[in-house]
């Protein structure tokens, strides 16, 4: 049975020095006892959140807040069903609900639950949402079939664990100061000039790189997107806000990612109040806004500075033109004309260019896979 072999992912961890604390399903409590899991962690193992020892807390948030890693294994159907949906109706989905920390989940079941269109939807959306599995093997499942759904093999989970562990460290000291969203530019108290940004990915990359011990200073246009809490956010709405903004927290950052979509033109004139349709002149003077990038690149110093460069034709060569004149060490380039990636889109595909002219062409991703790649990348800049 896959649940024994839980004991064997604990001693691996124990093994690198790591305190390990287990949580049981109620399920999992009557096939094997909780007594086991707490002599072999050396901690109370946790079944029931509403336990009188812990009434004078909430475990499931104090906990969340200690822990480095959520590792699920053996994870049936119900409870990788219970996460995609947003259900915490025990320790263990309430602990999912409460944690920031990387989560890593190791199905095992029988193959046809394993494969069935509705566990595959729930895994596909898990890892949509930064979850990261370790897939099952095909072998002698305890129904005693023998096909997919094989728990894997307790050293390959604990190694996976070990690297989220690692990545989750990977930026810590750091200060990462990121610009998402678009900038509206007022003609009236109604009427303004925007563009098609919705700020996914500049919190894509704000999740990210908290979820990589960075301190994140995230600096908003106006979007509908929910912030994450533990980032320092400053809103604005115009780009003359927004540079005030990045201008005052520069100092404090050690990588600054600038992916808003800063407007290039504010009106000429503007007025305090509406302008009646009649008295609006047949042409509206515009003037271009201040180039926020290429003010930081005269005090850029030893601060990695990643731009992003929305193009229609011809993209890596004028990104790359983009790239050098404001001294960036990366600029991420994309077709805002090709369908279904880009402004407003879940999806992205982009072509990260550095100033030697090397470039990488990633396929269609999630903008939250994209945010992984910018950030792997920023990590080997930061190494070199």
């Amino acid at each position: 049975m896959s649940l024994y072999k839980a004991c064997e992912i604990i001693r691996g961890f124990q093994k690198e020095k790591f305190q390990v604390q287990v949580i049981l399903t109620k399920n999992a409590s009557r096939l094997i006892s909780p007594l086991l899991f707490s002599a072999l962690s050396g901690q109370k193992a946790l079944v029931d959140p509403f336990d009188e020892e812990y009434s004078d807390e909430i475990p499931h948030v104090d906990l969340a807040k200690e822990t480095s890693l959520l590792l699920v294994a053996p994870a049936t159907a119900n409870m990788i069903g219970k996460f995609a949906s947003g259900v915490a109706d025990d320790f263990l989905s309430t602990f999912y609900a409460a944690s920031n920390c990387p989560v890593l989940i190791a199905p095992s079941m029988n193959e046809a639950m394993y494969l069935h269109r509705q566990t595959q939807e729930n895994i596909q959306k898990l890892r949509a949402m930064g979850v990261r599995f370790v897939e099952p093997e095909k072998g002698y499942l305890a129904c005693k079939d023998i096909g997919w759904g094989r728990l894997a093999a307790p050293e390959k989970i604990v190694e996976e664990g070990l690297k989220l562990i690692k990545k989750s460290e990977s930026l810590k000291g750091k200060t990462v100061l990121i610009t998402a969203g678009p900038t509206r530019e007022f003609l009236d108290p109604v009427r303004f000039l925007t563009n098609r940004s919705s700020g996914k990915m500049g919190y894509e990359l704000a999740e990210e790189a908290l979820r990589r011990g960075a301190e994140v200073i995230l600096i908003s246009g106006p979007t509908h997107i929910f912030p994450p809490p533990e980032a320092k956010l400053k809103k604005v709405q115009t780009a003359q806000e927004m540079e005030k903004e990045v201008v005052a927290h520069f100092g404090q950052a050690d990588v600054v990612i600038m992916a808003a979509a800063i407007s290039d033109f504010r009106f000429a004139e503007t007025s305090s109040q509406k302008i009646k349709k009649e008295k609006l002149e047949k042409k509206i003077d515009v003037v271009a806004t201040e180039d926020i990038l290429q003010k930081l690149s005269s005090k850029k110093g030893a601060k990695i500075i990643v731009g992003f460069a929305a193009e229609t034709e011809d993209v890596v060569n004028n990104a790359l033109k983009k790239m050098k004149k404001k001294s960036l060490d990366l600029i991420v380039a994309n077709n805002v004309l090709d369908e279904g990636i880009g402004f407003e889109s879940d999806f992205n595909q982009v072509s990260l260019i550095f100033p030697d002219g090397k470039t990488i062409h990633t396929e269609k991703k999630s903008k939250l896979e994209i945010s992984q790649i910018i950030l792997d990348r920023v990590e080997d800049i930061l190494g070199g």
